[in-house]
């Protein structure tokens, strides 16, 4: 399982699971995070809104000394703004499609930790009911107790979510 390592003396250590999970190693995502990073910034807003002011302010001659060069309606401005609103919102999208995949990643690592507990739960109280038996203890018949002991079926899980994404049954592979 990937994120978690055993120590020699049978114990599991939580490793680095961010590691296994980092998305930005491709130089299309490094260059995808660093535009969000910035494009997403408060100080970047800022400055959109100081040059957009800057820009309409030099263009009505509210400063005397600077010769306009772009007049009302402002059509350099427009489709200036313009551009940039294709190029936000591509990088948008970009990296929504990223956290989805980080996302899907990080669901499919809880799901087979969640597997795993539950066989480590179950063996644990198969070995309880063991020692209860073996000390001679009265024990009532459990239902509950003998569902919980059963081991999970994989495969029933993953026909179950299969059924569900697709909304037909998968096709039968045996």
């Amino acid at each position: 399982m990937p994120g978690l390592l055993k120590k020699p003396n049978g114990g599991a250590e939580n490793a680095e699971l961010k590691s296994s999970l980092d998305f930005t190693r491709t130089r299309a995502d490094q260059i995808t995070v660093f535009l969000v990073e910035i494009l997403g910034s408060m100080k970047f807003l800022f400055c959109c809104i100081l040059m957009f002011t800057l820009w309409i302010c030099w263009n009505l001659h509210f400063f005397p000394s600077l010769k306009p060069f772009d007049p009302f309606p402002f059509p350099i401005l427009e489709m200036t703004v313009s551009l940039f609103a294709i190029i936000l919102s591509v990088s948008v999208l970009i990296n929504q499609n990223r956290q989805g995949k980080i996302e899907k990643i990080q669901r499919q690592v809880e799901f087979e930790v969640n597997v795993r507990a539950e066989d480590e739960v179950t063996k644990i109280l198969n070995m309880l009911h063991e020692i209860h038996q073996k000390m001679g203890l009265n024990s009532k018949e459990d239902k509950e107790l003998e569902e919980m002991k059963e081991t999970i079926d994989i495969k029933q899980i993953h026909q179950a979510i299969d059924e569900q994404e697709t909304g037909q049954p998968p096709l039968d592979k045996g």
